[in-house]
């Protein structure tokens, strides 16, 4: 989420870790949180860090090829987790499912089951694929905004496929899931999944080092925005250069987030492939209570001396460049004029 909004009701990031591992086939660019490895025994891949992806998703007792993911919890950190909660139940419902309920009409019962609207599930898009089972993997939820009655959370995700034949293919996306207060919960009225496009003929040689750099970890839209070749210079130098000082962990670059400010008209950056939001440095959620402020801090310092004239975060600095609002308290945004 990027630049400043009036009005807000409080928001944080639930924090979401992902499992230790290498993905196959996975389209995002690796690191130490990329995908988990597939277990040839079917038993869970090793954790680092705190639980990811929903318990709808979990898939306990997976048949060998496919991994085995932990539950999705909110952070301590986080307010209003219930909302990011719903969110990732409605992406769990859809892009994952267990052997045999493949399909629209599988994933509109399951949506129901949990209390959404099944016709929720013809939004669904790439979520829903022709496999007869599916495993998913939450890389993080972050706020797209955050007001009084409505919301919008940026669903990052990994997903594995097992084909009839057994073949496992993996992918993910990242769904710009949109809510509405109602009682007794918040209830998902809308899904935009990503988008990001087919790869470019040729890639450039600063995205194929970003992409490769262990130490800027994308989720798979966020990678394939890279491949595309529709994020700026401007922000692959400031990953480039933040990189050499930290471990940066990547929520959204350009797909799956809101075209407009969220509750405004005004254009973000993001989709103009002008904008990062990092969600994790050196390891520590931006949202958690126990990430050492000046961690924080610093790193806002530094996005702005990379380049960055628009710099959201939990906390208020002194500058024009600088601000905070509940949205950005799980996440620092980094937005670029050119």
């Amino acid at each position: 989420m990027d630049e400043r909004y009036a009005r807000y009701a409080p928001g944080r990031r639930a924090v979401l870790l992902g499992i230790a591992g290498t993905a196959i086939g996975c389209s995002s660019s690796g690191g130490r949180r990329a995908s988990p490895s597939p277990s040839p025994t079917g038993g869970p891949a090793s954790a680092n860090g705190s639980a990811s992806s929903s318990a709808a998703a979990t898939a306990t007792g997976a048949a060998p090829g496919l991994p085995v993911v932990t539950a999705w919890a909110p952070n301590p950190g986080d307010v209003q987790p219930e909302v990011k909660r719903r969110a990732v139940d409605a992406v769990s419902a859809l892009g994952a499912w267990p052997p045999g309920e493949p399909g629209l009409a599988a994933a509109r019962a399951r949506l129901a089951a949990l209390g959404f609207a099944p016709e929720l599930a013809d939004q669904a898009g790439s979520l829903l694929v022709d496999a007869p089972e599916a495993v998913l993997e939450v890389v993080d939820a972050q706020y797209g905004g955050i007001l009084d009655t409505t919301a919008s959370v940026l669903v990052a995700c990994r997903r594995w496929t097992r084909a009839a034949d057994g073949a496992v293919t993996a992918d993910g996306s990242t769904v710009d899931v949109r809510l509405s207060r109602a009682t007794p919960r918040w209830t998902v009225t809308a899904l935009h999944p990503s988008d990001p496009g087919p790869a470019a003929a040729t890639v450039s040689a600063q995205a194929t080092r970003v992409l490769a750099d262990s130490r800027i970890v994308l989720p798979p839209a966020a990678a394939d925005d890279v491949r595309a070749g529709t994020v700026h210079a401007s922000v692959l130098t400031a990953l480039e250069t933040l990189a050499v000082d930290h471990t940066i962990d990547v929520t959204v670059l350009r797909s799956g987030h809101p075209i407009d400010v969220f509750g405004t008209t005004r254009p973000s950056d993001h989709p103009k492939g002008r904008a990062v939001d990092v969600w994790d440095i050196d390891g520590r959620p931006v949202v958690d209570p126990a990430t050492p402020r000046a961690l924080v801090e610093s790193f806002m310092r530094a996005g702005a001396a990379a380049g960055s004239y628009n710099v959201g975060g939990p906390y208020a600095l002194p500058g024009a460049t600088f601000f905070t609002d509940p949205t950005h308290h799980d996440h620092v945004h980094l937005g670029f004029t050119t």
